[in-house]
């Protein structure tokens, strides 16, 4: 008998069910599929209206024509980017007569550079003027197209100009495409 009561605490211990947990998730985003439609769901017209005031705004339009990471002093445009956003190609505009640009890029870690400028007009005096390599010695003048070998790591420079040697206009429009 004795050996029967001692069973019966361990048979409902053992028979015993524990109580479902239910288990809570934390989320810190809520997905559309989640809300209801109507909180998501836009009218086209007036996200486009939103979009239009945002790309029609003047500061959109100033950012859009002069660029971000773009500084103008005494005819002189600096334009910075770093090298992980290889290869890229950047717009830029001669305003002025004798403008120069110079393209600074920073953290190079490649052993060569490949640049190109291009330009819609055929008489457009340009060309890379020099290259300032990490050690900070110079090299040039070049011209439109420039191959370069670089020796150690950090910030290269491309700086284009009009060559004094050569006619042609001297404003307009042109691209810079870095591999």
């Amino acid at each position: 008998m004795k050996k029967a009561l001692l069973l019966i605490p361990l048979i409902v211990i053992s028979c015993k069910k524990d109580p479902n947990v239910a288990e809570i998730t934390e989320k810190d985003t809520v997905t559309a599929a989640e809300l209801p439609a109507s909180q998501y769901q836009m009218d086209s017209s007036d996200s486009r209206k939103r979009d239009s005031v945002i790309n029609n705004a003047p500061v959109t339009k100033e950012v859009l024509r002069k660029g971000v990471m773009r500084n103008e002093k005494d005819g002189q445009i600096i334009r910075t980017a770093d090298a992980s956003q290889l290869p890229f190609t950047l717009g830029e505009e001669f305003t002025k007569d004798d403008q120069e640009l110079v393209l600074k890029i920073t953290n190079y870690n490649q052993s060569s550079i490949n640049a190109k400028i291009t330009t819609k007009e055929n008489d457009f005096n340009i060309r890379f003027n020099q290259i300032k390599l990490p050690n900070g010695e110079y090299d040039g003048p070049f011209g439109r197209e420039i191959s370069h070998e670089i020796k150690g790591k950090g910030e290269v420079w491309l700086v284009i100009g009009k060559s004094n040697m050569a006619s042609g206009k001297t404003k307009g429009s042109f691209s810079v495409s870095v591999e």
